[in-house]
């Protein structure tokens, strides 16, 4: 059952809207890195389009009525928009849920130290990566320092031309034969994925003739020196740091015929930034539309910012109490009775790696949105698999719309796996299903997607939102 290419049904004026749309979507994955940065940049965005803090909405006992347009805000990683239906909460939401945390690499609470009058920093990496492939890169470091006075000092070192870049070394080929016996996950180990920021001691002139007041590490000290003078931090301003080792550089065309995207984070922000930019675009919906942009997936979707939490339940339960329709009964019927599309990437197939997929079940470039009735690994573990009768439910919606749109596996059946936030939201009962971009090199620092897919993708959302 062959799917067919998006870019074959385009006029000229259909194809400048793809090229459009992915221009602002690489601006966004240029600039947003790290989920804290997401999370600023599109509530920034939301506010300009008339979405308001649900907080502030309650703080001042507004009542919400349909079409007003809400956000929340938990802790600077989790996202949730809401446009409010005609229909009250309780029927049912169509939420679009994605993820906007990316595999990357970590500083360690005691990151600096000095080997060899080199300056490194330790670090551990977050999420699923081949080692191997982050060392000889220009590196970058975005986070935040959170000082004891309760102040936060933004960290974004390497994207500016002007501003330096970091790494991770490798063994010279020269000597890299024992290096090259080993097994590809063995090759680079975690603990020696350490980063290099300075090689320049600090110099006292005072002390120059006597060797024995020399600084001890110099080269630390001297780095200690400008994070002071720049960013007014101490060493010990580190413990309470969330600082990310991400790849240095812009978002770019990829091809000849430009027609696809390299960039750090696709998985996910190229489902999360389709998601959000379709609510930009829906009014007055029949269901409340809800866009979900969680944290942690990549490490299970665990703690206060991941999916099993309980945000996403409370904000719901603030919702529909400011609507005036708030019971614990309500909320339970608001859960079960919703739609959602937990859209994640998809593995595109790969015409170097045949082996690992089968044809007929796997996702290609340029084919739009991927839906995947269940996700997990081997024999569907982790998985939430989709009901056949959503699944109708979804292919209606497709095709009325002329969404051009293909199903597929994360592999053959022995490959291997992965999993969405899809069973989360199925644990309220509600009607899930994977869906997402396909994407070569997934979890790799430089991904790749089609420019047709990601366009489709933000079609086939708001169709989703609106006739769902």
């Amino acid at each position: 059952m062959e799917r067919p290419n998006a870019w074959k049904k385009y006029s000229d004026d259909e194809k400048k809207a793809v090229f459009t749309f992915a221009e602002e979507y690489k601006a966004f994955l240029s600039k947003c890195k790290t989920e804290r940065e997401c999370v600023a940049e599109l509530k920034k965005i939301a506010i300009s389009a008339g979405f308001q803090n649900i907080h502030e909405i309650i703080a001042r006992g507004i009542k919400l009525k349909p079409g007003d347009r809400v956000f929340a805000d938990n802790m600077g990683k989790n996202l949730a928009l809401f446009i409010i239906g005609s229909e009250p909460i309780e029927n049912g939401m169509n939420i679009l849920g994605a993820h906007i945390d990316s595999p990357r690499i970590d500083l360690k609470q005691n990151p600096l130290y000095e080997d060899t009058e080199m300056a490194l920093l330790d670090t551990h990496y977050y999420g699923g990566i081949k080692k191997y492939q982050w060392v000889t890169l220009p590196l970058a470091l975005h986070g935040i320092v959170s000082q004891k006075d309760g102040t936060n000092v933004s960290i974004n070192i390497g994207e500016n031309p002007n501003d330096p870049v970091f790494g991770i070394s490798d063994l010279l080929i020269h000597l890299s034969a024992e290096q090259l016996e080993k097994k590809a996950s063995k090759v680079i180990e975690g603990e020696d994925l350490n980063v290099l920021i300075g090689n320049m001691p600090l110099v006292s002139r005072e002390d120059e003739s006597d060797k024995s007041k020399e600084i001890k590490d110099a080269v630390k000290q001297n780095i200690l020196a400008i994070l002071k003078e720049q960013y007014h931090i101490e060493e010990e301003d580190f413990l309470s740091a969330e600082i990310e080792v991400v790849p240095a550089g812009p978002a770019r065309d990829y091809g000849l015929d430009r027609s696809m995207i390299m960039g750090y984070g696709h998985d996910d922000r190229s489902c999360a930034y389709p998601s959000f930019a379709a609510m930009l675009e829906i009014h007055n919906p029949q269901m409340t539309s809800v866009c979900l942009l969680t944290d942690k997936e990549e490490v299970g979707s665990i703690g206060a910012t991941g999916m099993k939490s309980r945000f996403f339940e409370n904000i719901v339960a603030d919702i529909m109490n400011a609507c005036g329709n708030y019971s614990e009964l309500k909320l339970r019927h608001a859960l079960q009775n919703s739609c959602a599309l937990s859209s994640d990437v998809s593995a595109a197939f790969d015409p170097n790696y045949p082996s690992v997929t089968e044809r007929k079940n796997a996702a290609y470039f340029g084919h739009g949105l991927v839906f995947n009735k269940y996700t997990g690994s081997r024999g569907k573990s982790g998985s939430s698999d989709c009901s056949a009768e959503f699944i109708a439910i979804i292919r209606r919606v497709m095709d009325d719309n002329n969404i051009c749109f293909q199903t597929a596996e994360l592999g053959k059946v022995d490959a291997g796996g992965g999993g969405t936030i899809a069973y989360m939201l199925a644990n309220y009962n509600m009607n899930v299903i994977d869906s997402g971009i396909a994407v070569l090199n997934m979890h790799a620092p430089w991904e790749i997607i089609s420019k047709a897919d990601l366009y489709e993708a933000k079609k086939g959302y708001i169709a989703f939102l609106l006739n769902a």
